[in-house]
């Protein structure tokens, strides 16, 4: 079947909302308004259906970007499918309230949006679960918290339309029909969670993940209770899906959970969020506008030179030194990036004390031994080895990865060595290993801060930019082009 010129400009041309901070509400309106007027005006046509999915292109719903790591997750699930299927992908990304339409009306093969499943749904239907979450209900702190779905009465409770929590509500409104909430159309659940942070709102609900990754931003959230047995997310098909398809997702689940992928990637993108307490996500958010805008350009400059991302140095210097250029440890470390006078030597660092000078040769350092290892260690665990090596040097990592192999393990997975790595604090270990005792843990513990510390500033440095612009960036496609003109 041959894509219409209106259907094809619908996908070649993906919505890119970038939200304002300060505009979350028109933004999501005005971006829920276009998707839906967009879904219109392609229905008009009576060839918008997607080609076969077994034809060459697999067209997939994902969650928006700001979304964060669930968005993440999904996108890279959906191009491992389109792998094992030699097709080529394309990633259509819409509010969470159209994706059911858009399935109905055939604008997709399958939507990889996190979606609950649920046995008795009369609209779509689902693959294999490959995630299982807590539905909470999420308040701030400083007010009463809920102890049952109850108390929830009055107070101004809210859920972001068609999401898994609002299943999850409907569920719980079975058994406590007295159970009310106001279903919000242009908001997504994390900008609900900054709406309960800054007193908007006194609950809403969330999954657990996006609790604990909203914590790092708002550390006044609390988890209050359990509204529902836990969601088990998955994909969705329309009701009509060709079996054939639904066969090869179970086939695609079941061998990236046999082969350990799906555990691997649940961990990159989840497995550190946990890390952080309340106190350091404070004092990090609080740096980011008190220090960073005095470093900015240097860390810039450095990842000019290095080819690292900036955010990535600078998240890397804040657990290091929390961004003093004076810093020193009672073992002689020193500056920003706190290098030994060895490593310093090594780098050509005159003055471990001056920020750009100590910026630039950490970030050297770490792409050196980025460099040292295997040409097989693949991202993003070359990069979370490194910043391991970083902290307790490369001969220790090698160790590490040696009791990791033992233990019949992947020494390329960082999954699989931050495991493995406190035992070299260990006798029974260290002392079968070439380079002896070290602080293993310390190590995982750095790196898995890094990685929260990164994970921030990307979302922070994304908001700053769309604050600055003011202005709502995406790009119009041709029906609506037409319609406008």
């Amino acid at each position: 079947m041959q894509v219409n010129k209106q259907r094809r400009a619908f996908y070649q041309q993906p919505l890119n909302f970038v939200q304002n901070v300060h505009m979350r509400g028109s933004t999501r309106y005005l971006q829920t308004a276009l998707v839906s007027l967009c879904l219109a005006l392609i229905a008009c046509d009576q060839q918008q259906q997607v080609p076969a999915w077994d034809t060459g292109k697999l067209v997939v719903i994902v969650p928006e970007i700001t979304r964060g790591a669930e968005a993440e997750l999904e996108r890279e699930l959906a191009q491992l499918f389109a792998e094992q299927l030699h097709a080529t992908l394309e990633m259509v990304a819409i509010p969470q309230n159209n994706i059911r339409a858009a399935l109905r009306e055939h604008y997709a093969h399958l939507a990889a949006a996190s979606l609950r499943s649920e046995i008795n749904d009369s609209t779509l239907q689902f693959g294999p679960s490959y995630q299982s979450v807590r539905e909470l209900v999420v308040c701030n702190r400083d007010v009463p918290l809920p102890k049952n779905l109850a108390d929830l009465a009055g107070k101004k409770f809210a859920v972001a339309v068609d999401s898994a929590q609002e299943v999850a509500l409907r569920e719980a409104q079975k058994k406590l029909p007295s159970l009310q909430w106001q279903t919000n159309h242009d908001l997504t659940t994390q900008d609900l969670l900054a709406e309960v942070a800054d007193g908007s709102l006194d609950c809403v609900t969330a999954n657990e993940l996006q609790l604990a990754d909203a914590r790092n931003y708002h550390p006044d959230l609390a988890s209050a209770l359990d509204i529902a047995p836990p969601s088990k997310l998955a994909w969705g098909f329309p009701l009509d899906a060709d079996p054939e398809l639904l066969k090869q997702v179970q086939i695609f689940f079941d061998r990236i959970r046999q082969d350990g992928t799906l555990h691997r990637l649940l961990d990159r993108y989840y497995g550190h969020i946990n890390r952080l307490d309340r106190t350091d996500t404070t004092a990090f958010i609080t740096a980011t506008h008190n220090i960073l805008p005095h470093y900015r350009r240097l860390f810039e400059e450095a990842a000019a030179l290095t080819g690292e991302d900036w955010r990535l140095l600078a998240a890397l210097a804040y657990q290091e030194s929390q961004w003093d250029p004076l810093a020193t440890s009672y073992t002689n470390v020193r500056g920003m990036m706190m290098l030994t006078e060895d490593t310093a030597d090594r780098m050509k660092l005159s003055n471990r004390l001056d920020p750009r000078e100590s910026i630039i040769a950490g970030a050297q350092y770490l792409s050196l031994l980025k460099e040292q290892m295997p040409s097989r260690i693949p991202e993003p665990d070359r990069t979370w080895l490194a910043l391991a090596a970083y902290n307790q040097g490369y001969s220790h990592l090698e160790d590490a990865r040696i009791l990791t192999e033992r233990a019949g393990l992947n020494p390329d997975s960082w999954l699989d060595v931050k495991k493995w790595m406190p035992k070299l604090n260990q006798p029974g270990y260290y002392e079968t290993l070439k380079h002896g005792y070290a602080r293993g843990g310390e190590a995982v513990i750095l790196v898995e801060s890094i990685r929260n510390y990164y994970d921030m500033l990307k979302r922070l440095d994304s908001e700053q930019t769309s604050t600055l612009s003011g202005t709502i960036n995406y790009r119009l496609i041709k029906p609506l082009r037409r319609l406008l003109h």
